[in-house]
C-alpha cells in the first residue's frame, strides 16, 4: 500500500544527511544519513558527539505526550497543540497519534511545514491578511477535499482584504472572531460590539465563513485566576450571542478555543460550562509547551501545579556543555551561550556534572550569565568542577530551545540516541 504524503515526507527526513549543519552530532558520523545514525543508536555520552549539544528525553516527551492525552479527553476538550514550540514534523505526527484534533500554528511559513508532512487540520491563531498567503491557503483547500483550515480575523478591513485575495476561491475560508483579552492586550477586537461587527463584515463576504470564537487568556492583563476565567466567560457568552443572532449559518460546528500553557485549566474548567447551541461545539485547547516542558518558566506556571492531582508535566530538555576554562576558584566558563541555550525568559540552570562516565548533582554552580558562545558560571568554594567536565543545564521557554537547534537526538534515560528531531524554523 502507498504512503500518504505526509508520511513519505516524514519518512525522507530519515534519508538526509548529516554534515556540518547540524550542532553537536558526532563528526565522524558526516555523510551518513539520519537514519543510519539513529539505527547505531549511539550513546550521547560516549559515541562522539561534540558540547554544546541538545537532548531531549525520549522517556520524559513521551510522558508528557501522554498526559496531555489524558487530560484533553477526561475535561472532553479537542486537542490543537501549538506547533510553533516546536516546529517539528516528527514531533507533530507524535501529538496526533496521542489524539491531537491538529496542529495550530501562527504564520504562514509554518503552515506550509505541517502541510508538507501531512497535517490535515490547522488550526492558525492568529490575522492572515497577506494576499499570496491566503490565495496559497485557497489553493491547497482546493486540491485537497480533505483538508481543514480555520484563522482569525478581528477587524472589518481584515475581512476586507481577505475577501479581495480570496475571490474566486473554490472553497470559503473559514474564520474564528479573536476576543481581545483586555485594552493594551495583544490582537482580537476590544469589545463585544467589536466582535458583532466583525461577524457581520464576514456574513456579507461571500470567500468567508464564520465558525466560532477564539483568543488567548494568557493577554490578561494581570492575569490570576479570577480575571483569567472572567475574560473565558466573556468569551463563551460572545459564542452564544453569535449563535443567537445566526452568525455561524453554514457552520458545520461552532469552534470555541482559547488555551496557552499557563492556563488550560481555567479553560476546562469555563468551556465545562457552554450551554447547547445550534451545532455541535469544538472546545478546542491550544497549549503547545507542555511537549517538553522546561525547568524555568513553564515549571513555574504550569496548571498542573494547581491540580497536582491530574499529573505533573516533566522538563524532557537538556543542554550539555563543557568546562573550557577554570580561572579562579569562584568562576568557570563552558562553551555554550546564547547561541545554543534559550536565554529570553530566564538563564539556563546547572543541574548535573559528569566527569569520568559519573554523574552527580552540580552543588554550589550557577549560571550568572551568558555570552554568545560561553555561559560564565560561578562556584562555591566547595565546588568539585574541572576543565574537560560535561555539565547538563535545564533550560527555561520551549520556543526558544527549539529554535536554535536544527537536528536535536532524541535520548534515554541511559544516554542511548534512539531518535533525530528534525526543526524547520
Amino acid at each position: 500500500m502507498a504512503l500518504d504524503p505526509g508520511t513519505e515526507a516524514l519518512a525522507r527526513l530519515a534519508q538526509e544527511r548529516v554534515d556540518h549543519r547540524f550542532k553537536g552530532l558526532p563528526p565522524d558520523a558526516d555523510g551518513l544519513t539520519v537514519g543510519e545514525l539513529a539505527a547505531q543508536r549511539r550513546n550521547l555520552f560516549t559515541g562522539g558527539f561534540t558540547t554544546p549539544v541538545l537532548a531531549l528525553s525520549a522517556e520524559r516527551l513521551e510522558h508528557n505526550l501522554r498526559l496531555m492525552e489524558t487530560y484533553a479527553t477526561r475535561h472532553g476538550l479537542a486537542f490543537a497543540p501549538h506547533g510553533k514550540t516546536s516546529m517539528a514534523p516528527r514531533l507533530f505526527r507524535r501529538q496526533i497519534e496521542h489524539g491531537a484534533w491538529g496542529i495550530t500554528l501562527a504564520v504562514p511559513h509554518q503552515v506550509r511545514v505541517a502541510r508538507a508532512y501531512g497535517v490535515r487540520r490547522v488550526f492558525l491563531a492568529n490575522e492572515l491578511v497577506d494576499p499570496a498567503a491566503l490565495r496559497a491557503v485557497a489553493a491547497d483547500l482546493a486540491a485537497d477535499p480533505g483538508y481543514s483550515f480555520v484563522c482569525y480575523v478581528d477587524s472589518v478591513r481584515g475581512v476586507e482584504l481577505m475577501d479581495a485575495a480570496l475571490r474566486g476561491a473554490a472553497r470559503p475560508l473559514d474564520v474564528v472572531v479573536e476576543l481581545a483579552a483586555g485594552e493594551g492586550a495583544r490582537t482580537g477586537a476590544r469589545t463585544e460590539a467589536g466582535c458583532a461587527a466583525v461577524a457581520e463584515a464576514v456574513a456579507a463576504a461571500p470567500t468567508l465563513r464564520l465558525v466560532g470564537v477564539a483568543g488567548y487568556e494568557g493577554e490578561v492583563p494581570r492575569a490570576d485566576p479570577e480575571r483569567v476565567r472572567a475574560w473565558l466567560r466573556r468569551l463563551v457568552a460572545l459564542a452564544v450571542d453569535l449563535d443567537g443572532a445566526g452568525r455561524f449559518a453554514g457552520a458545520e460546528e461552532i469552534v470555541v478555543s482559547a488555551g496557552g500553557s499557563a492556563w488550560f485549566d481555567a479553560v476546562a474548567d469555563v468551556f465545562a460550562t457552554i450551554p447547547e447551541l445550534s451545532l455541535p461545539v469544538l472546545k478546542l485547547l491550544r497549549s503547545g509547551a507542555y511537549v517538553s516542558h522546561d525547568d524555568g518558566h513553564y515549571r513555574r506556571l504550569t496548571p498542573f501545579n494547581r491540580v497536582p492531582q491530574e499529573g505533573a508535566l516533566e522538563p524532557a530538555f537538556r543542554l550539555w556543555a563543557q568546562v573550557v576554562s577554570r580561572p579562579s576558584a569562584e568562576q568557570a566558563f563552558l562553551n555554550a551561550g546564547k547561541r545554543d541555550a534559550a536565554h529570553d525568559l530566564d538563564l539556563p540552570v546547572a543541574q548535573v556534572v559528569r566527569r569520568d562516565g559519573g554523574e552527580r548533582p552540580a552543588a554550589g554552580i550557577d549560571v550568572t550569565a551568558l555570552s554568545d558562545q560561553h555561559a560564565w558560571l560561578r562556584t562555591a568554594p566547595d565546588a568539585d568542577l574541572e576543565v574537560g567536565d560535561w555539565v547538563g543545564l535545564g533550560l527555561s521557554h520551549p520556543c526558544t530551545s527549539f529554535d536554535k537547534w536544527q537536528l536535536i537526538p532524541l535520548a534515554e534515560a541511559d544516554g542511548t540516541v534512539v531518535d533525530y528531531i528534525r526543526t524547520f524554523f
